[in-house]
């Protein structure tokens, strides 16, 4: 169970991905962030998570949501209570499309993770690894490899 909470709280550090700081860059890759981070800005459930090769029950999966903001920052929450929260940045020009993200509470504090993500407007994914490791190439999440896989689906205004 203890995996699972990680593998979420870092799931949850993921869906931040469109609230990328605002770093000086050059013009086409400001619109892109801009682009992603008004598309990712929401509420998120996880509906899929595989954690260094082992899936998590689907139930246990669904029962956290992330919650984005515009302005880079994330919680992962769990009903009603906060997991944790952190903020994140991207880079929405790369082949996988990257993120960094460093929760800001909690043991994993100021620990930075990185990974790859995929964003749809209903659906997204993304692939990390845990801090001091290399960021993945690819959405897999192999027995050995440490990497997490997230699915999420953004959960609909009533």
């Amino acid at each position: 169970m203890k995996t699972l909470l990680f593998g979420l709280l870092f799931v949850g550090v993921m869906v931040t991905i469109a609230n990328a700081d605002g770093v000086n860059t050059d013009g086409a890759k400001d619109e892109a962030i801009k682009k992603d981070r008004q598309q990712i800005e929401g509420t998120w459930r996880i509906v899929q998570l595989v954690i260094n090769g082992n899936p998590a029950k689907e139930e246990d999966a669904r029962k956290l949501i992330v919650v984005n903001g515009n302005d880079g920052t994330w919680s992962l929450r769990s009903a009603d209570d906060e997991i944790t929260k952190g903020t994140s940045t991207f880079d929405p020009t790369q082949k996988p499309k990257t993120i960094d993200f460093t929760p800001s509470v909690g043991d994993i504090a100021g620990k930075l993770y990185l990974g790859i993500y995929e964003l749809g407007s209903d659906v997204r994914r993304l692939c990390f690894a845990p801090p001091e490791k290399e960021r993945p190439t690819e959405f897999t999440s192999e027995k050995g490899s440490e990497h997490i896989l997230v699915k999420f689906e953004r959960v609909k205004s009533p």
